[in-house]
């Protein structure tokens, strides 16, 4: 199977946020996409189209050279979105999973694509009513993109612990800070990318794939980074987030993790790598603790360390290319989630005021991406 891999500048970016549905009064999830996608010219491939299940919109922008410009764009979508669904008793939720909600009620839209997905995987077809965030930054050599997507796998557990705002499901705390990363990863080409030597190795893994009747298409491949036809390494990991502070940090941490890596092939040198087996416990740990993961690093020096600490160990070896790339306040937004907590933590700080009651929740996540910043109770 071929698989192309545009051009691009490097570094550029785009943005993909997915955001659920719900009513204003009873912040239940509802099938108000209709409302959106028949007011905007082109539903399908537009900048704010339908998803996968009709609850459910997504807001993708054009390509950018800077995190700001990006989340302005967003800005604006939202805007619009949110002034077509007030009216009608209606407003739009950033989370990996809705706190409340049965999944089962939640309604694919009719599009081959999605049919399969439901029924090819039963029960947990049913169970995916959940959103991410997906991050694209240009890649401008071809060589250097499965060198990018294996070095960017190995700080999943840091977009995981910093997205994470899934800790909630049909009403009951999961006990997992991201319980949208356990569900998603049940379809059966979902998870941490391979390690591929080269793209011919790549495409033979997708001819494979289509061969015993995998997958249809390369985009069917849903590693939690892959290359992109755009030209771009395709960041899928995180949950869907309540705030475009919230976005801007981790498009930041995205586009700044990528531009050093390509930094270092352009030298000629190797990107660190962690094996496999250690990427996939990272993964789960982060899904499960949040900041307060263990993770398992490279570094021989500090073989463990703490995912909160991980992430401000590279706060500070990034923070150059903050500057070089004018990323610097959204950079810095990362410390804050750190200190100040992920959605996650928030979402449990209003279940324990409120004595566990999810339309509060709810509720709290609404407002704070109404706000546009998160609503940091206490320092942590």
């Amino acid at each position: 199977m071929k698989i192309n891999f545009g051009q691009s500048k490097q570094s550029t970016l785009g943005i993909e946020w997915e955001l659920a549905i719900v009513d204003t009064t009873t912040f239940e999830q509802v099938p108000g996409a209709p409302l959106l996608l028949e007011r905007v010219e082109d539903p399908v491939d537009g900048p704010i189209r339908g998803e996968y299940l009709q609850s459910m919109v997504e807001f993708v922008t054009g390509v950018h050279t800077s995190v700001d410009s990006a989340v302005g764009e967003l800005r604006e979508r939202l805007e619009w979105a949110l002034g077509v669904l007030e009216p009608h008793g209606l407003t739009l939720l950033g989370a990996g999973a809705h706190p409340f909600g049965n999944p089962a009620d939640q309604k694919p839209h009719e599009k081959p694509q999605y049919r399969r997905v439901t029924d090819r995987n039963g029960w947990w077809g049913q169970q995916m009513a959940i959103n991410g965030l997906h991050i694209h930054v240009g890649i401008d050599k071809k060589d250097k993109a499965l060198p990018i997507v294996y070095g960017l796998a190995r700080f999943t557990p840091y977009f995981i612990a910093l997205s994470a705002s899934s800790p909630f499901w049909m009403g009951e705390d999961s006990r997992f800070a991201s319980q949208r990363t356990m569900i998603f990863q049940q379809l059966p080409t979902n998870g941490l990318p391979y390690h591929m030597a080269s793209w011919s190795e790549l495409e033979t893994f997708a001819s494979q794939l289509e061969g015993v009747g995998m997958i249809q298409n390369p985009s069917e491949i849903r590693w939690d980074v892959r290359p992109s036809q755009w030209g771009t390494v395709e960041n899928r990991i995180m949950d869907s987030v309540p705030t475009l502070m919230e976005v801007g940090a981790l498009a930041a941490l995205s586009q700044t993790l990528v531009e050093r890596m390509s930094q270092v092939l352009a030298k000629g040198e190797t990107l660190d790598r962690l094996p496999y087996w250690f990427m996939r416990e990272n993964k789960w740990r982060a899904a499960r603790y949040g900041l307060a993961a263990d993770v398992i690093s490279v570094r021989k020096d500090d073989y463990i360390i703490h995912a909160s600490d991980g992430i401000a160990y590279w706060l500070d070896k990034l923070g150059y290319i903050a500057e070089e790339l004018g990323c610097q306040e959204q950079f810095e937004h990362v410390r804050e989630l750190v200190t100040k907590g992920p959605s996650y933590l928030r979402q449990r700080r209003v279940a324990a005021a409120t004595d566990g009651d999810m339309r509060a929740v709810t509720r709290s996540i609404v407002e704070e991406l109404r706000a546009g910043t998160p609503q940091f109770k206490e320092v942590l």
